[in-house]
């Protein structure tokens, strides 16, 4: 097994994807969790079976307003609104109806029959590309289970270990992670899970140390087995030695105290030593991930990819429903601003038309603005929506993927169109939304200066534009040692869009990866990128990262750079100084 690194002493490590910072040193305790199919048995009484399908909506429906309760009187308010969406889940008719239908023609008890229809959209869940998309699927179960155990009115919660421990599980629900008790539970590790899943939302909301995507760990550990668990390197560490035990214990100490210094500073500007100001924002999938980024301490939304939200359904939502969601984050969000960017997806990824076929090569494919401008009913809904709410507060538009000037120009073309039909409805509106772009593909950050006369500001997706440039698909093992931010190509790009931005008048951001690598802020700096974007639990590292750096220093380092033709010394060159001035948060 890949993941499992034993060594001469006896101590195993098990290598996973950190989820959430922290370190946890308890014994373990092991969960092996599963959707399982109920027992299934034929029925006399149709109404009886409906009855007591919603009996236990109503048990699920209480328990999760009291989960809500608690994560509020744990963390605040807005963090318990992750679970809205599980509530809605129980609250809409289409699925509801779908059951009873089910229980009707099958012939079949209502657990069963709840089943039946939750496998069926769950299958289709995961069959959507997106991998994003495809985490919502745990969501889905972790409310189908919760009903499923509530047809009896016994209570079949696990029982929890009351002593400190560390948990390890297969996979673990949004309302599993909400119903730990904080005190005993040191850490977690699953098999499943990403970064991105509500359950990783959640422990880093709660402050739980997690780790993720290690295989197999369940059939690996033992109960009781003492063990560490890292969630900055993504480690668990089973049976370890007193050296390793003394390592991680004074590590501890040190990253709690850059912890709670780090998190005295929320409310420090984001300047560098020298006095060069940076916009330091948040990106965003899920409303649910407000409270995070206004915790951090960021200045607005830098990115809010409005995928989950289009997407998660089989249709898209309206009009009124997206206004709904973007008026609400511009109102919280004020005076800070709120930068929405369009559907972001593939054709493949459209629930309202399915292709038949997949695309060859998807990433040069149907995807991005080219959908939008493609299906302009769609695209004029959301651009409405955005519209309406930019009445309410500072809010900008953002188109991906663009390739050229003519999808910019058709893009603010149709952002016209609404504003006009909006003034003949005398619905309010900013009538001057800020309009920007993202620099992903080559021939965009080549022409730059063309473009930037004719938008408000440039945002650099530096994952896909490093993937577009280097030619390299960085999930594809064979070549992803190839995947390289520091990439000489990689780093002229940016600096080229930069500098048709300042001579343009207009600001330019990161909003990839490279914006939250603590080890590339100097490089960033340097090559004058005056906004980043980053993960909300990546704003407190990110602030102090500008916060030691001098900008004339960064500037000189990334002039030396632009004239380096490797991508590993440009990379030992910037993180020289970051190690220089911040290495308590080099990890």
């Amino acid at each position: 097994m890949d993941s499992v690194r034993p060594n001469t002493s006896g101590e195993i490590t098990l290598q996973g994807i950190p989820v959430s910072r922290g370190i946890g040193i308890a014994p373990i305790h092991v969960v092996a969790r599963g959707f399982n199919a109920p027992e299934v048995y034929r029925i006399t009484d149709v109404e009886f079976e409906k009855q007591r399908f919603s009996a236990a909506l109503e048990r699920t429906k209480e328990q999760l307003t009291e989960l809500q309760k608690r994560i509020e009187s744990i963390s605040g308010e807005k963090d318990s609104q992750i679970f809205e969406a599980h509530l809605m889940m129980l609250e809409d008719r289409a699925i509801v109806d779908k059951v009873n239908e089910a229980i009707a023609n099958r012939g079949q008890n209502a657990e069963f029959a709840l089943y039946a229809v939750a496998q069926n959209f769950l299958e289709a869940m995961r069959r959507v590309p997106d991998p994003y998309l495809r985490e919502r699927t745990a969501d889905i179960e972790d409310v189908c289970q919760r009903v499923l155990r509530n047809f009896s009115q016994e209570d079949q919660r696990d029982s929890a270990p009351q002593e400190q421990h560390v948990l390890v599980a297969y996979d673990l629900s949004p309302s599993d992670t909400a119903a730990m008790n904080r005190q005993l539970l040191l850490g977690f590790a699953t098999e499943l899970g990403s970064v991105n899943s509500h359950t990783a939302i959640l422990a880093r909301s709660l402050g739980i140390p997690a780790v993720v995507g290690i295989e197999g760990a369940v059939l690996a550990v033992k109960a009781l087995t003492p063990a560490i668990l890292d969630g900055y390197s993504g480690k668990l560490i089973l049976d370890p030695t007193e050296e390793t035990l003394h390592h991680y214990s004074e590590l501890k100490k040190e990253k709690d105290r850059v912890r709670h210094e780090l998190e005295a500073q929320r409310d420090d500007a984001a300047i560098t030593s020298d006095g060069r100001a940076i916009t330091l924002s948040a990106n965003i999938e899920l409303v649910e991930e407000l409270p995070l980024v206004q915790n951090s301490g960021a200045k607005g939304i830098g990115l809010y990819r409005t995928e989950f939200l289009l997407l998660n359904g089989e249709e898209l939502p309206g009009e009124n429903q997206q206004t709904e969601t973007y008026t609400r984050l511009a109102q919280a969000l004020a005076p800070h601003p709120l930068i929405i960017r369009t559907l972001d997806a593939g054709g493949d990824k459209l629930p309202i038309e399915p292709l038949t076929e997949p695309e060859p090569n998807p990433f040069l494919g149907w995807r991005g603005i080219r959908v939008s401008l493609d299906r302009p009913d769609m695209f004029k809904e959301q651009l409405r929506a955005i519209l309406r709410a930019s009445a309410h507060g500072r809010v900008a538009v953002m188109f991906p993927l663009v390739s050229g000037i003519k999808e910019v120009r058709r893009g603010k073309d149709m952002i016209k169109e609404c504003m006009d039909e909006l003034a003949s409805q005398d619905i309010p509106f900013d009538e001057n939304l800020e309009t920007g772009v993202m620099i992903e593909v080559p021939s965009a950050a080549v022409i730059a200066d063309l473009i930037a006369p004719e938008v408000d500001f440039f945002s650099i997706g530096t994952n896909d534009l490093i993937q577009y440039t280097v030619a390299v698909d960085r999930v594809n093992h064979h070549v992803a040692d190839l995947y390289r931010p520091t990439h000489p190509a990689v780093i002229r790009l940016i600096k080229r869009t930069i500098d048709a931005g300042t001579a343009n008048g207009i600001w330019t951001g990161v909003c990839g990866e490279m914006a939250g690598d603590i080890l590339l802020t100097p490089l960033l700096l340097g090559l004058g990128v005056e906004e980043l974007s980053v993960g909300p639990h990546q704003v407190p590292r990110v602030r102090r990262a500008i916060r030691a750096l001098s900008h004339a220093e960064c500037s000189a380092m990334a002039e030396e750079a632009l004239q380096t033709p490797l991508s590993l010394d440009i990379l030992e060159m910037t993180s020289t100084l970051a190690s220089k001035y911040y290495p308590e948060l080099v990890d």
